[in-house]
């Protein structure tokens, strides 16, 4: 899965080495990110000119917290490759006015001419970014209650469940969407449920992730657990253009 998905984020930035790159953290992409390291020092990809975008932050945890985004980017990728520290983008969880932040993160997105690939996570109850299951979804970049469903699965990470952050600030559908391409990666039996919503044909709210549907060209790289229950949608992925799929 690595070392696929890190096949089509370097191909992307040798075609276009000025590409603007929309990232995520969480356990899946972290060996996506250390093939991409492998590539740059072999000298292989260049990320000179590479701009990055980052989906969100939790609330409160200063950059310098070992489970802060910044933290996880700068330690998994950043500190590792030859990207320029001013074309790093990642939502602020400190800021005093988080309405007007989220602004001009969106306008920042806009003036570096949109998001050429962006890749996704996915959670088990099908959020992206940390665009939540709820009766409806904002569009642009926000701050959002975490469920209780993902403040449990995210607890792995801290001491205790109460240092978990209850808020993030997370990219909007809206901005998700507007990427010129997509990748989602998932791995795990857990993830296997949101993955077979996403693809069902269904676009809900409920599950963040079945948007996907509407987007022009999406990549799938799965695992056999998280696409073990797929097979009876399979006929899905023979459609031209509407999903690319590849279960490692």
């Amino acid at each position: 899965m690595s070392t696929r998905a890190a096949g089509i984020v370097a191909s992307q930035v040798i075609l276009k080495n000025n590409s603007v790159l929309g990232l995520a953290t969480g356990s899946t992409p972290e060996g996506m990110y250390r093939e991409l390291v492998k590539l740059n020092q072999e000298r292989t990809v260049d990320f000179s000119g590479v701009i990055t975008f980052n989906l969100d932050e939790y609330i409160g945890l200063p950059p310098g917290h070992p489970q802060s985004y910044h933290h996880y980017m700068h330690h998994h990728f950043f500190n590792h490759i030859n990207v320029a520290p001013q074309n790093i983008h990642i939502p602020q969880g400190q800021a005093g006015n988080m309405a007007e932040t989220c602004l001009e993160y969106d306008q920042k997105i806009a003036d570096a001419g949109g998001i050429d690939l962006q890749v996704l996570g996915i959670g088990a109850n099908g959020h992206i970014g940390f665009n939540e299951p709820h009766t409806y979804l904002k569009m642009q970049t926000h701050l959002i209650d975490l469920t209780e469903e993902t403040v449990e699965a995210n607890s792995r990470f801290f001491d205790t469940a109460e240092e978990v952050p209850r808020q993030a600030v997370t990219m909007g559908m809206g901005s998700i969407m507007q990427a010129r391409r997509i990748l989602l990666l998932a791995s795990g039996k857990n993830k296997a449920p949101a993955i077979k919503e996403t693809v069902s044909g269904k676009i809900t709210t409920a599950v963040p992730a079945s948007f996907l549907q509407l987007h022009r060209e999406v990549i799938l790289i799965l695992d056999k657990e998280a696409a073990s229950l797929m097979m009876e949608l399979d006929q899905r992925f023979h459609i031209p253009g509407l999903w690319h799929r590849d279960v490692s």
